[in-house]
């Protein structure tokens, strides 16, 4: 009984310990297209040239 509850309880905690190391508005590109890069202060790909 108590090796269930303790499961439980851990199955619970887990994925809330998850979210609270990502934030709501992190976002991150995947990949840029070739000759892009991501700026983390527009949150979008730009060119990396400059």
């Amino acid at each position: 009984m108590i090796r269930t509850v303790l499961i439980a309880l851990s199955l619970t905690i887990a994925p809330l310990t998850a979210m609270a190391e990502c934030p709501y508005d992190h976002q991150q590109a995947m990949s840029c297209a070739d000759g892009k890069v991501w700026d983390k202060d527009s949150k979008s790909c730009t060119s990396a040239t400059g």
